[in-house]
Order: structure tokens, then sequence, then C-alpha cells
């Protein structure tokens, strides 16, 4: 009698350790490159389909922002914002090996020049904000392990305080975009009642566009 077909571990955001294929880009100028997935990363590259509808939402609003990619994994988001006409991205990845890749792909997609790797812990710029390009309306992504979202997680505080101070810092014109899983009580979101929320299993995708001056 055959042997049951062994089940891979199971991650916390329900994907398949080690299962996970290498994301692509697709739509704009760069539709269909691969990225880089960095073994042993603990990265959690947003579904194809998820980052799809969360660009057909988007839609022509891309176009001459500055994407700042803020839990930037193999860097998909910020990559799809570039090749649907972002001016310019920045991607915050705390792990280093990680950031190279993003580097080197940057340079391997020949858009090296609009891109600006920043290694560290991006859940510190809540304390201290690095200087960021403000001549354009920012287009924030915040997609981060979907353990941060759980109030009991001992980064919970600081993920919501990151978001706060994006929100304070955003040139006019701006959206923030929060992935969370389905369990995420988006109440806890600062200035919880502007926010448009869209299901998108296995995600919920959180909008805010700011529409005022920062404060």
């Amino acid at each position: 009698m055959p042997r049951p077909a062994r089940q891979p571990k199971r991650t916390p955001d329900g994907a398949a350790a080690g299962a996970a294929s290498a994301p692509r880009i697709i739509g704009g100028d760069l539709r269909g490159r691969r990225l880089p997935h960095v073994p042993g990363a603990g990265t959690r590259p947003m579904k194809d389909r998820v980052r799809e509808s969360l660009f057909d939402l988007l839609g022509t609003s891309v176009r001459g922002t500055v994407a700042l990619d803020l839990f930037a994994g193999t860097g998909a988001l910020g990559f799809e914002a570039l090749s649907r006409g972002a001016g310019r991205a920045v991607f915050a990845e705390r792990h280093f090996p990680t950031a190279e890749a993003i580097r080197r792909t940057s340079r391997e997609l020949g858009v090296g020049d609009r891109c600006d790797v920043r290694p560290g812990d991006v859940l510190l710029w809540s304390r201290r904000l690095p200087d960021l390009p403000t001549d354009a309306p920012w287009l924030v992504f915040v997609s981060p392990p979907w353990a941060m979202f759980e109030p009991a997680n001992a980064r919970h505080a600081e993920l919501l305080a990151v978001v706060e101070t994006m929100r304070r810092a955003a040139p006019e014109g701006s959206t923030i975009v929060v992935e969370a899983d389905t369990g995420f009580d988006a109440a806890r979101l600062p200035e919880a009642a502007a926010w448009e929320s869209r299901p998108i299993p296995p995600a919920h995708l959180h909008f805010l566009r700011v529409d005022r001056m920062p404060t």
C-alpha cells in the first residue's frame, strides 16, 4: 500500500514552508520578470493574486509616486509599483542578505537608479523617521509578518506606531496600504474610520488616502 504524500509544514500565515515560488511582476513595463527569493530569510511574499487585486484597485494613482515598501522581503511590491509608473522606490528590509538581493535585483531589472534600499528594522522608524523624499506623494506598503497583527505579539504596538508615523509624515495625496490577515481588527488602525477595507482572501487590504496636510 503506498505511503501518503508527506504534507509540507505550515507557517503561521497558512503558507507551505519552503513551497513558495519566486514572485513575478504582474503588470507594467517589467511584466513577467521573476524576483529572487532568498532561502531562510523568513519572508512572506504577498500572493500574486492579492498583489494583482491591490494594483487593480490602485490603478493609475501609482504613477509618479514614491513607493515605500516597508517590509520589503523580495521587493515585489516596490518593483511592481516601479513597473507601473512609480517614480522611485524605497525598500526597508531588516534581513541584510535579502536587502542585498533587492539591490542586485534592481540592477538586473535596470531600475537601480530609481531604488533606495534601507537595511535595518523599519519598526524603529516610529522613534526616528529617516530622511525620505517628500517632493511627490507616497505609496506606502505595510505588509509585515501576520503574527505582528496579533495584540499579544511583542511588536504589535510598534507596528501600529509605524503606521501612525507614516500617516503623519506622508505628503498630501499619499496612500497607505496595510495588508493583514482576515483576523485583524481594523479598528486598531490609527484614524480607523478613515480607512477603506477590501477582503481578498487570504488577506484583508486596508487603504488610507492622505487628503490633508500631515499633522
